[in-house]
């Protein structure tokens, strides 16, 4: 079935579906990992975004249940230059396009991926909409033009957790809690209040194996709350959409670093970072896929590093806190920590899931930060 891409400015491809007949619109990225597709579908930080793969093949090694980020896909599309429709994997219990259309979720192949991918290079990340219903060009790019931008989107409630839950079993566990907050703690490592903004599960699998006890909780739950939990730290995920839309969140935070040890990841970072008196701008294209260089400042040591995020911390001013960690491919900032409160965060994603694994280290670093501000 024939279907076509049309970006904001106009560059428009040809290709065809999948997984049958759509159309729906985000904003376009690439994304540079060799392999990873599924877990890229199954991130909750790509809420919003079609996704394109520079890798030419994808899917060759199906779906697998170990592989899965979160409970579903969560992407707008999925653009690939060749689906593989009969995957070669002990492993697999279904076939890419089975997946994508057991979440309604887009698929389109036979795009010119590079073209694609050094469009958005050249011209940054942008709106875009494919479609097996509209064939012509210049009624497609209307609509596209009638999307909204990612910089000003909230998307967060989309995709982040709506109760408290355990993890443990390697799988969120329902939990109660009281009217307070207050919660029965099993005893199983640190106490370790994460807020879950879109998390993904590998993130709470790496907070297990550091030795903490991740009791998972949603954007709203109050510091009061969050006191009364019995918590002694406080993780907040990664998450989609623009960091400085979550006033209320940011606020919240601004209250927890008061009363906890608190660390993040990516969106996490973001918010710790606006918590702190800075600011978020938005990056050209994206840092997204398994091979981007980060450099440790405390240690000197190269990471090659898992990234997906579009906006980025700026520390200008902001005297009290300290960069950890720099991006070699533009010098934007990867890592913070507090030069006198046990708060520290990443922007890049150290427990992998695809990628390698050189940021597994920083669990520990958070255990320790965590361990000694709580006197355990």
């Amino acid at each position: 079935m024939k279907a076509l891409l049309v970006l904001e400015d106009g560059f428009t491809l040809e290709g065809k579906s999948f997984t049958g007949d759509f159309e729906t619109g985000g904003e376009v990225i690439f994304t540079t990992g060799m392999t990873g597709y599924q877990e890229v579908l199954t991130d909750p930080s790509y809420y919003g975004q079609m996704v394109c793969m520079t890798y030419p093949l994808v899917g060759n090694y199906g779906i697998c249940e170990a592989d899965m980020e979160s409970a579903r896909v969560h992407c707008s599309a999925f653009l690939v230059k060749e689906c593989c429709k009969q995957p070669s994997n002990w492993q697999s219990v279904m076939a890419l396009p089975a997946f994508l259309q057991k979440f309604d979720t887009p698929g389109m192949e036979g795009l010119d991926t590079r073209a694609l991918t050094r469009h958005l290079r050249i011209n940054g990340a942008m709106r875009g909409m494919i479609s097996t219903r509209e064939l012509n060009p210049a009624a497609l790019k209307e609509k596209v033009l009638a999307q909204p931008t990612m910089k000003g989107r909230n998307l967060v409630p989309f995709v982040a957790a709506q109760e408290p839950y355990a993890w443990f079993d390697n799988q969120p566990q329902k939990v109660s809690l009281g009217a307070d907050g207050a919660y029965a703690w099993r005893g199983t490592g640190l106490p370790l209040l994460v807020y879950d903004y879109g998390i993904k599960w590998n993130i709470l699998r790496r907070l297990c194996e550091a030795g903490f006890e991740p009791l998972a909780v949603p954007p709203n739950f109050s510091a009061a709350q969050a006191k009364a939990s019995g918590a002694k730290g406080v993780f907040l995920s990664n998450g989609p959409g623009d960091p400085a839309t979550l006033t209320a969140e940011i606020a919240l935070v601004r209250e927890l670093v008061g009363m906890f040890p608190v660390t993040g990841i990516c969106l996490g970072h973001q918010l710790i970072g606006h918590a702190l008196g800075g600011t978020t701008g938005k990056l050209k294209f994206g840092h997204h896929g398994c091979n981007h260089p980060v450099k440790d400042l405390t240690t000197g040591r190269i990471e090659i590093s898992s990234q997906n995020h579009g906006f980025h911390v700026v520390l200008d001013g902001v005297n009290d806190v300290e960069a950890t960690h720099i991006n070699l491919n533009d010098n934007t900032l990867e890592g913070l920590r507090h030069k006198t409160l046990p708060v520290m965060s990443v922007q890049y994603h150290p427990e992998a899931a695809a990628g390698p694994r050189d940021g597994q280290y920083l669990f520990g670093r958070f255990r320790q930060l965590i361990g000694e501000a709580a006197g355990a």
